[in-house]
């Protein structure tokens, strides 16, 4: 038995631009496609001071430590959430899921009712409150 004939699948080809000295392909190491280094400025008695993108990344980074770690601190802790149109709910907070999209809660008390277990999207919470 034969196999079947294969169709070669042709592929493109990218060629580079002449580099600087005129006979090469390539990029220039002065050129805008170098890697960027990060501008650091010195701030008497020799410190340095980083540049406000990486002053923000930090910021950025500390704070959502620490809203990971209030929600790792909910956990089987009961928990007040403010939704749309003025709405307080209570729950037993259980978890969340790896986008942070969604809370899972237990014994959810609604104005209409209590359920056993429920969902909360994020995007319905503009709030929530729990005691430590």
């Amino acid at each position: 038995m034969q196999s079947p004939l294969t169709i070669p699948m042709p592929v493109p080809v990218l060629r580079l631009p002449r580099g600087p000295d005129g006979f090469s392909r390539g990029f220039a190491p002065d050129g805008r496609r170098t890697i960027l280094r990060p501008e650091v400025t010195e701030v008497g008695e020799g410190r340095i001071q980083d540049p406000p993108e990486a002053q923000e990344q930090r910021a950025r980074a500390a704070l959502r430590e620490r809203y990971l770690r209030s929600l790792l601190a909910m956990v089987g802790r009961p928990v007040r959430f403010t939704l749309h149109e003025g709405v307080h709910v209570s729950a037993q907070f259980g978890a969340t899921d790896l986008d942070v999209a969604n809370f899972y809660v237990s014994q959810l008390q609604t104005p209409i009712g209590v359920q056993a277990e429920a969902l909360l999207r994020c995007s319905d919470v503009i709030s929530y409150s729990f005691k430590l």
